[in-house]
């Protein structure tokens, strides 16, 4: 019973992230935020019931994605680390992003986090990024780690575990006006701005 709950997890976990994926165009250089409660998964109520194998489980269905597109996954930790992002170093310092201290643990970063922590290479935490795209298990509030301008996302997958799932995407923002033009015309235009 325990093992068809964790291949659950993993799976849903897989089939959110490659949906995102797909539907948000995340390849190699695209960079997802994943923010995550195992106490919702789990069943319980946010930041009172973390595990760890709960959160390896979430990290294999992910990582399986992740190395099939090439995408950068960031997480993000808990309130008690200000919800700072463990990251590979890598990322931090391709992005020039200001590294903070900290080490996450399950009582402080969150089990999520924490496991994340210790499964790569090299992990630094950042405070900031604005990622291309968020997931989001267990209602933990991503928004402020996304770019400026997100748009919901209707996952096919509405729950990993016992949590709810939200997702996004960003879109660069449309500016201008009447005048504003956001895709190339078929036919040459002659007409000059003055």
């Amino acid at each position: 019973m325990e093992q068809e709950r964790e291949d659950s997890i993993r799976s849903q976990a897989a089939l959110a992230v490659r949906e995102l994926a797909e539907t948000a165009g995340l390849k190699a250089g695209k960079v997802l935020v994943v923010g995550t409660s195992t106490s919702e998964v789990a069943g319980r109520h946010i930041g009172t019931s973390g595990a760890l194998e709960v959160a390896q489980e979430l990290l294999a269905g992910i990582r399986e994605v992740q190395q099939e597109f090439g995408f950068d996954t960031v997480y993000q930790c808990c309130e008690h680390l200000n919800r700072a992002l463990v990251m590979e170093r890598s990322v931090l310092e391709r992005l020039g992003l200001q590294e903070v201290s900290a080490v996450p643990i399950p009582k402080a970063g969150g089990s999520m986090a924490s496991a994340a922590y210790r499964s790569m290479e090299e992990p630094a935490l950042a405070e900031t990024i604005e990622a291309h795209a968020g997931l989001d298990i267990g209602e933990t509030l991503i928004g402020m780690h996304l770019r400026r301008v997100a748009v919901p996302l209707r996952l096919s997958v509405r729950q990993i575990g016992e949590a709810r799932v939200n997702a996004a995407l960003t879109r660069p923002p449309l500016i201008g006006g009447d005048r504003a033009v956001y895709r190339l015309p078929e036919e040459a235009d002659s007409t000059f701005c003055e």
